[in-house]
């Protein structure tokens, strides 16, 4: 359902359907983009906040998702490019990620150290794809690239993550 067909009364009715309904996922985006909870839950708000004050731009050519997920994106962008963030050693461990459902849960935290430890362009084609779903042409617009390097860089990544995984799933022997 579009922003515009949504059947609320008001801004701040449609504001708190979208971030009920995408606020955890963008949250778990930034924490695995920015590696660190507390500036994940400051760069969601501030997507957010941005999204209210641009919102009578949304022209509909994405989805909403899509386009909270570029402003989320460009906002996680902001905070890396910072002189203070450059300095500052700040990471997250999986555990301080917010719990995904049962049925979503691993028996260990090893696939998401493995996504953390991808170079910067492989691990967020691997997040907007496999975390927040989004299909190879709307990361390809969000990221500003074409998509055959979207689906090159998916290509790598997935190899690199098959050679650092490749015995943990079976090792139980």
């Amino acid at each position: 359902m579009d922003f515009a067909e949504v059947p609320c009364k008001t801004e701040e009715e449609r504001f708190r359907r979208l971030m009920k309904e995408h606020g955890t996922a963008l949250l778990r985006l930034c924490a695995m983009y920015l590696k660190d909870i507390s500036l994940a839950e400051d760069a969601v708000s501030e997507t957010f906040l941005k999204a209210y004050k641009a919102r009578d731009s949304f022209r509909e050519e994405s989805s909403e998702k899509t386009w909270l997920t570029s402003i989320a994106v460009n906002t996680c962008k902001d905070y890396l490019r910072t002189a203070w963030f450059r300095r500052i050693d700040r990471r997250i461990t999986p555990d301080d990620l917010k719990e995904p459902t049962a049925e979503a849960r691993f028996p260990d935290d090893t696939v998401t150290r493995q996504i953390l430890a991808l170079p910067k362009k492989h691990r967020e084609v691997i997040l907007l794809r496999f975390y927040q779903e989004m299909d190879i042409r709307d990361i390809a617009l969000l990221l500003k690239i074409p998509e055959g390097t979207v689906k090159s860089r998916l290509s790598r990544a997935k190899e690199k993550l098959c050679k650092t995984l490749e015995r943990w799933y079976f090792d139980e022997e």
